[in-house]
């Protein structure tokens, strides 16, 4: 590690411990060119989960982008913001899990449906009808069909 000070590339390590967060290293070093003292933190190296979108453009992550999708599925439905964000982190945990550097935008969408048609059938349909892009009421009815057939033998 270079010195802030001398610029010379010659330190020890005087002190080594865990950051609060836990993601990190924060180490005290000594310069033994000039004697001061300076303090470095060591991150482990991320890669940016990328998504694939439909016309095959790669853009970043964005956790706030499954948020947003689901606040307005959900607009006055009774489902507390804290579901919400909830499944938002599962789902960025899950990716996160599952993908090294990138997922196709259809794997994200077929996680959210998955996680509104436990958590509000108004809102999975709402946003099914957006992702699937339902183009007459036939489609509608093609995925409310299992719903109610799964009702009728729960009643």
């Amino acid at each position: 590690m270079r010195c802030p000070f001398c610029k010379r590339n010659n330190d020890r390590v005087i002190d080594s411990r865990s950051s609060a967060d836990g993601y990190s290293i924060r180490r005290r070093r000594e310069c033994l060119a000039c004697g001061r003292r300076f303090t470095t933190y060591e991150r482990m190296e991320e890669t940016p989960l990328r998504v694939v979108k439909k016309e095959g453009a790669r853009v970043p992550f964005d956790r706030n982008k499954i948020l947003q999708g689901l606040l307005k599925a959900c607009e006055k439905r009774p489902v507390a913001l804290e579901e919400l964000e909830e499944i938002t982190s599962r789902i960025e945990r899950r990716l996160s899990e599952e993908f090294d550097r990138e997922v196709e935008s259809r794997t994200i969408g077929q996680m959210v449906m998955e996680e509104l048609k436990r958590l509000d059938q108004v809102a999975y349909v709402r946003f099914a009808s957006v992702y699937r892009e339902f183009k007459d009421i036939s489609q509608f009815l093609e995925e409310l069909q299992p719903m109610m057939e799964q009702r009728r033998q729960e009643s």
